[in-house]
């Protein structure tokens, strides 16, 4: 067990690590990955029953959408590994061709990885992952708010990853406040947007670069010309994932006006398909993640002016809140104040598809954008991600980098972009002895002959690469090239 005057010394046990080369190895690696993904599969009932204590989460869930998803991206990571550290070598004009040009990917040292709360697991060792293959130490920090879990990792990690290289600690904030005093080479945060701002003001004390994740309110826009039921379906079943707990899951509807009460009538169907006896006591339904949030969405409920047509059951004991869809919701709304992050779904009327893009516009940068139509409205918007007709489905997709913009986060992650957060492009030269001839000019002082050459040069590279039209055009940049 970590305490808070042993953090520094495991921080600094991990650095040296890093500077023993330990972890450059490819195979070595390699290795730790396959570990990972073997102690994913290993452990999965031990890990299902403890998410299953800390949240509610239904098994399948758990294995479905974060054991496969860990196991898989561990494995393509070490399988794609040796053809992602492969030194690149751009494309240069002849001259500087003997002067190699390489661009070294170079692991960027010990880092930091804050994991959630809502997909402990996957949150945990997406970042994990990553930083495994690119070759990095790293302290994970697992929340606080799924206790059985975090020390479930503790007791785990070191029986199938190098505890020389890797470590959880778990502890409250006196925990994390002491992490954060340290130097990293990178933090890795996912979370919301007002514990980033004290992440970052920390961080910005050591000039430590991160990668925020930090979801938001995605809304959904439905097109009147789409077909409102199949919409309806694919909402639902994305607004039900671990009780809408979910940085990606659809926030609010933006729906034209007549096509409301159609829209309320299929969630109200599908959701009897869903849940033929309620999600109260369904083991496909999970459960709020604490006291305090179960409160927080009761009290954004009890403010709305929307009308509620469907209401969800609620038992403040156990924290199990159904879901609560509720239409004729108008700008202002408590049910717009900030990202839901739970089981209710606003359902907010506009006039025309264009209304509905300027109401998203006009709101904070969400982390995805649903779209239901077949209009094309990717210019028009500003989002992390977009998905037309569907949702949560492009997790599925691990090829595509996953992003916030403004509020909802920075930088990338999923599979080679996740390597990419965690590695440094290390640009080199290597200038023959033979290129001296061609330096000459170079060296003091420099000669009236010298600045001719350095002028002349100069010019070749404008004309060759813009070749203008009209000779007075170059005569302009190159008198411009003189005066400098």
């Amino acid at each position: 067990m970590s305490t808070i005057a042993t953090i520094p010394k495991i921080r600094d046990a991990l650095r040296a690590t890093f500077h023993s080369g330990l972890t450059h190895s490819i195979p070595w690696r390699q290795h730790q990955l396959y570990q990972l993904a073997h102690m994913a599969q290993n452990e999965r009932e031990l890990i299902c029953n403890a998410l299953q204590k800390d949240l509610g989460k239904p098994k399948t869930e758990v294995l479905a959408n974060e054991l496969g998803s860990v196991i898989k991206r561990a494995l393509k990571s070490a399988e794609r590994l040796p053809e992602w550290v492969k030194a690149e070598h751009p494309e240069v004009i002849d001259w500087q061709k003997p002067w190699n040009p390489t661009i070294y990917k170079a692991p960027k040292g010990t880092v930091l990885i804050i994991s959630p709360w809502n997909f402990p697991m996957m949150l945990s060792f997406q970042p994990l992952t990553g930083a495994i293959a690119a070759g990095c130490t790293v302290i994970l920090k697992p929340s606080e708010l799924v206790p059985t879990f975090s020390q479930l990792l503790e007791e785990i990690v070191p029986k199938y990853l190098d505890p020389n290289a890797y470590r959880v600690v778990n502890g409250v904030i006196p925990e994390t406040t002491k992490l954060l005093e340290l130097q990293w080479d990178h933090i890795f945060y996912t979370g919301n947007g007002k514990v980033a701002r004290i992440i970052a003001s920390a961080a910005a004390k050591h000039l430590t670069p991160m990668t925020l994740e930090l979801g938001g309110k995605s809304p959904v826009i439905i097109d009147s010309a789409y077909n409102i039921d199949l919409a309806a379906k694919r909402i639902l079943w994305g607004k039900c994932h671990n009780a809408g707990q979910i940085c990606v899951a659809p926030d609010y509807v933006l729906v034209q006006r007549d096509k409301q009460d159609e829209l309320v009538k299929a969630f109200q169907k599908h959701y009897n398909a869903f849940f033929s006896k309620g999600a109260l006591d369904s083991p496909s339904f999970g459960s709020i993640v604490s006291d305090s949030h179960y409160k927080r969405l009761t009290s954004l409920l009890s403010r709305t002016k929307g009308e509620m047509v469907l209401k969800g059951r609620a038992d403040a004991a156990r924290k199990r809140l159904e879901l609560t869809i509720v239409k004729n919701v108008a700008g202002g709304d408590s049910l717009l104040e900030e990202e839901l992050f739970g089981p209710i779904l606003p359902i907010v009327p506009v006039d025309s598809l264009d209304q509905a893009v300027n109401f998203v516009n006009a709101s904070s940068h969400p982390l995805v954008l649903y779209a239901f139509s077949d209009n094309e409205i990717v210019s028009e918007t500003h989002s992390g991600g977009i998905v037309f007709n569907d949702t949560l489905q492009q997790l599925a997709v691990s090829e595509l980098p996953f992003t916030g913009v403004g509020e909802s986060g920075y930088r990338y992650q999923f599979i080679k972009y996740t390597y990419d957060t965690f590695t440094q492009l290390r640009s080199s030269i290597d200038m023959p002895k033979e290129a001296e001839a061609n330096l000459v000019v170079r060296y003091l002082p420099h000669s009236e002959e010298a600045v001719k050459v350095i002028i002349s040069h100069a010019m070749i590279m404008v004309h060759s690469k813009y070749r203008p039209h009209h000779p007075h055009v170059l005569h302009h940049r190159t008198r411009r090239l003189a005066l400098l």
